[in-house]
């Protein structure tokens, strides 16, 4: 065969597919995961039982750490002393284990992260209850196979005398699987076994009653019951793990946050960095110091608050962004049967109970065939005392040991282990006393004998037996619970006084979209008046509020956004502000067109009313558009074809509405002629459009009241109507004529609105040569609806109105 022909042909995809098959398979059984009768990894069980096989145990001294990882890459774990270390420091770490199954001399690490001494320096030796996981291996109760060089033998599984899996938990991942097993509490875990041997077919409420949720080692609180019961019914679940935190009161009337616990395989140092960053970062006001005064008496992190800070709303601030409270999945997964499952917790209890009753099984059979064993002996020796002058007469006969040994079994029926019992007898034995001795040892081991044959003949005294066992474990060794279960998952409620300073800020809001935010002593500092603005932009909004404030800003394609004020860019009143698209993206042709501050939501009533280019209104309730999503602008209405929103209003659900038209029409009626619908809906029809007309504009207005109607023509009049002069009717009406129709060169409406008498608002257009004019429409002359009003541009050398819109005067929307 030549060198080549060695080597198969195999695609690439086959040869993969099968390498990573067989290394999947390794570490899913072999590395990462847990077994469910014992609850160890691989690495675990090795390094317990190569400290058992070298006697280092809980009742002989410490033991250099190096010596034991040396035995067990030697022995049993051929991998790199760190992983060993790693390990074998985590099962001695009691912020990690909640019943450590390791004692460590030394620095073992901490709940900071700070990793421990090298194991050159640390001592260690198993603690007391790993005594138990141990405890009977001797009897032959597990299998063994050969260690990796076929030099020794180690165990599958340990005979685990507790529920590790369960009392320590487990975390892992492997390819395709990883798991995430909590730890509970020795007492409960145990007396759920006791149950589920009794009551095998005991629900989850029956286990729950005993065994109420976790038990993490670093104590905190579980907040969801009904998590935890997902979890226990599926193996998997989602429950809320918050540390132990009390507000209090200092001297001069100050509070502090004492953090006394935190939640399990938390960092707490990088907890305390995190709060500090807030701090810092002014993410969240209230905040004066955070320090970490932890020391040997125990965990303690203090939070320092400012005077008047609303300690409540800080501390919920800290369990909703940090590590204080965090959310703990189950995923219940172990090795059952070598292959890795998903498994309840009564499965759980199931594997663990079927190993113990194989475990206990072994085991009092192995007493047993010991017992049988000396029976037999005892009762050669007693025969043997009863014959002994012949006994010596024929051994002193024979020629060496064997033929002694020989000459016993012919003579006198011996059995060849009652012989080799009777030849190695020490003389002293042959006492008188010895003969009562054996008779009693005799009757003891009959007693035995016949105990342990009713336990294997009987499930019932088995399970007494496990039972038994397991209750000298809980007496030895069940401690308090730790962590405290509340029912319900408490919703974080955080007012926005608790992460944003309050301050009054001038805001400004142009039609393109460039937004800011200004301090009012910016503002008051500066000379100029007008509002920096781009060529053909203008201000649609200029508002005082509070950086406690949101704003909704509306745009022409139908959509909105959500801006909360603190949120805004902080610039200078002479500075262009920042466009829109850096908090969220706008369409190509889309602009603003409407600016409303909210303050609260809850508090919000009245509706809001759109009207679109194309002849539609809507009416919604306001605090529909309480948006959770503030990254990207959201529907406010669906729009058909290439309608467009012309104008947004704020009403009180008792207002009119005037509707006016491109080609001069006007339209007045009530809003209760618009039904109320949802937020995304389309609307009805406000006004009945003649062929190429469209809505100008739409306005609302107290029903009370008598505004003057002004509106602007593309020829540059300028005209003010009085409301008097129309007649109010009902929805989807064409409306009536405000312009006198011409022949040539007919008025079109470009702008229009309704104008207060106390309001001395200037109306601002633009024309095609890009000059901008301001009109103040009321100290012009009111005219009849036929009139096409006074011209206050000449069009020939300006050219045609492009742009009208009423100029933003500086207001303050939430005055009480």
């Amino acid at each position: 065969m030549s060198q080549t022909e060695k080597y198969l042909d195999l695609p690439l995809e086959e040869v993969i597919g099968d390498r990573f098959g067989r290394y999947s398979k390794y570490i899913i059984q072999d590395r990462a995961l847990p077994d469910a009768r014992d609850g160890l990894k691989p690495v675990q069980r090795r390094i317990l039982y190569a400290m058992h096989m070298e006697r280092n145990t809980h009742d002989k001294h410490f033991r250099k750490s190096a010596k034991t990882v040396g035995t067990v890459i030697g022995n049993y774990h051929p991998h790199g002393d760190s992983s060993v270390y790693d390990a074998m420091v985590r099962l001695s770490q009691d912020w990690k284990v909640r019943n450590g199954l390791i004692e460590m001399h030394g620095n073992n690490g901490s709940i900071d992260g700070d990793p421990p001494a090298a194991m050159r320096y640390t001592e260690a030796r198993l603690s007391s209850i790993s005594a138990e996981l141990l405890r009977d291996i001797d009897k032959q109760t597990v299998d063994y196979i050969p260690n990796f060089d076929e030099t020794t033998d180690e165990p599958v599984v340990l005979p685990a005398k507790f529920p590790n899996l369960l009392v320590n938990g487990s975390t892992g991942i492997s390819a395709g699987y990883a798991t995430d097993i909590p730890p509970h509490n020795l007492e409960e875990v145990m007396d759920a076994v006791i149950l589920k041997i009794d009551k095998p077919e005991a629900s989850i409420d029956d286990l729950m009653k005993l065994m109420k949720g976790p038990d993490f080692p670093t104590g905190g609180i579980i907040q969801g019951v009904e998590g935890i019961r997902k979890a226990y019914e599926t193996g998997r679940g989602k429950i809320i793990v918050r540390g132990k935190a009390v507000v209090e009161t200092m001297k001069g009337g100050r509070e502090q946050i004492v953090v006394t616990e935190v939640p399990f395989e938390v960092n707490k140092a990088t907890m305390v960095k995190k709060m500090d960053e807030l701090r810092i970062d002014r993410k969240v006001e209230g905040i004066a110091e955070v320090r970490d005064e932890t020391d040997r008496t125990g965990l303690r992190v203090v939070i320092e608050l400012k005077k008047d800070a609303n300690s409540e709303g800080v501390l919920n601030y800290l369990y909703k962004n940090t590590d204080l409270q965090i959310t703990y999945h189950f995923n219940m997964v172990a090795i059952q049967d070598k292959t890795p499952k998903l498994l309840s917790l009564p499965s759980l209890l199931d594997a663990y109970i079927a190993h113990q009753k194989e475990v206990v099984t072994r085991q009092i059979t192995y007493d047993l065939n010991k017992a049988n064993a000396r029976a037999h002996i005892v009762e050669g020796l007693i025969k043997a005392i009863s014959i002994l002058d012949e006994l010596i007469a024929t051994i002193r006969a024979s020629k060496d040991k064997g033929d002694a040994k020989a000459q016993i079994k012919a003579k006198y029926g011996f059995t060849e282990e009652q012989a080799e019992a009777i030849v190695m007898l020490q003389l002293y034995r042959l006492t008188n006393t010895d003969i009562v001795e054996l008779e009693k040892e005799a009757a003891e081991l009959k007693e035995k004998i016949k105990e342990y044959e009713s336990i294997l003949s009987s499930d019932k005294k088995l399970f007494q037996t496990i039972k038994k066992e397991l209750r000298q474990i809980k007496k030895k060794f069940a401690d308090p619970r730790r962590t405290v279960i509340e029912e319900k998952i408490e919703e974080l409620k955080i007012n926005i006084e608790v992460t944003v300073a309050s301050e009054d800020v001038l805001v400004s809001v142009t039609r393109d979209g460039y937004l800011k935010r200004t301090s009012l002593r910016s503002y008051a500092a500066s000379n100029e008046e007008e509002l920096p603005v781009k060529d053909d932009d203008y201000p649609i909004s200029l508002l005082e509020v509070n950086t406690t404030d949101n704003l909704l800003l509306f745009t022409n394609k139908g959509k909105y956004i959500l801006c909360p004020v603190h949120e805004l860019p902080d610039i200078r009143w002479k500075d262009m502000g920042q466009h829109i698209s850096n908090i969220v993206p706008l369409d190509k042709e889309e602009y603003l067109i409407q600016c409303m501050p909210v303050r609260d939501f809850k508090s919000a009533e009245g509706y809001l009313i759109f009207f679109t280019k194309n002849g539609m209104v809507k009416r919604s309730e306001f605090q529909l558009y309480d948006a959770q999503r503030r990254s990207k602008a959201l529907i406010a209405l669906n729009l058909k074809g290439d309608d467009e929103v012309v104008h947004v209003s704020h009403t009180n659900g008792n207002m009119d509405v005037f509707i006016a038209t491109y080609k001069g029409y006007g339209l007045w009626y009530h809003e209760s002629e618009i039904s109320v619908v949802g937020q995304r809906a389309a609307g009805v029809k406000s006004v009945s459009l003649k062929d190429d007309d469209e809505v100008v504009n739409g306005q609302v207005f107290d029903d009370l009241s008598e505004p003057s109607l002004a509106l602007i023509t593309q020829r540059g009049s300028c005209k003010r109507m009085k409301l008097k002069d129309f007649e109010k009717t009902t929805r989807a009406k064409r409306g009536v004529i405000m312009l006198r129709e011409l022949k040539n060169k007919a008025h079109r409406v470009k702008g229009f609105f309704a104008l207060q008498d106390h309001d001395g608002q200037q109306i601002c257009f633009q024309t095609a040569n890009g000059n901008t004019h301001e009109i103040v429409p009321l100290t012009l002359k009111a005219t009849d609806r036929y009139n096409n009003g006074s011209f206050v541009i000449d069009t020939d050398h300006e050219g045609e109105v492009i742009h009208v819109w009423k100029q933003a005067n500086y207001e303050k929307p939430f005055d009480e």
